[in-house]
């Protein structure tokens, strides 16, 4: 795949992957924890790691990234296997050339907005209680060679993610490859 350019696959594709990502979330309740356990001030900066130990690094792509940080089970293995979760990581970690933010606002607002611009809620009657009705299926394609969309090399911010709102019966690929372009609707 070249830089933000759509190329065909140049071997057939021989098997795809697809595994479904919970999608139950209606709010952002989900990164409440965040605000209280350390990896923000009061006034919502991200904590910065010691430069001599992590130069440029924060508590946040700490937590998103690495098991062994003290922060890392303040969001469940539940929780962060969420469609909401993967979201909010793939925008706080970013592509290749992110600038990161020092705040945690743009990252949740953004998270915010693009998790409703890619999933469907429907309320029920009876209860009143949204819920989601999208599907969300985390797709590969693999040729002889092996992986070959959404890219060759394994890479945790290379992803490509099918929404499926069965009412208006749409299909939204959202997808990023980690080192090219950005993330595409």
């Amino acid at each position: 795949m070249e830089a933000s350019v759509w190329v065909p696959l140049d071997k057939p594709v021989v098997s795809v992957d697809v595994e479904v990502v919970p999608c139950t979330k209606v709010s952002m309740e989900l990164f409440d924890p965040i605000y209280s356990c350390g990896i923000l001030r009061p006034s919502g900066h991200v904590v910065k790691c010691f430069h001599d130990v992590y130069p440029d690094y924060d508590e946040l792509r700490q937590m998103l990234q690495e098991e062994d940080s003290e922060h890392y089970n303040v969001i469940g293995r539940e929780e962060r296997g969420e469609f909401l979760f993967h979201l909010f990581k793939h925008l706080c970690l970013g592509g290749e050339l992110c600038q990161y933010e020092d705040t945690i606002d743009p990252y949740i607002n953004t998270t915010k907005q693009v998790y409703k611009d890619l999933i469907s809620v429907q309320k029920d009657p009876d209860t009143k209680k949204m819920s989601v009705v999208s599907t969300v299926l985390k797709v590969s394609a693999h040729d002889e060679s092996g992986r070959c969309y959404p890219g060759r090399r394994e890479e945790e911010r290379t992803f490509a993610f099918l929404i499926v709102d069965p009412f208006k019966r749409h299909v939204t690929l959202f997808h990023h490859f980690y080192g090219v372009g950005n993330f595409t609707l």
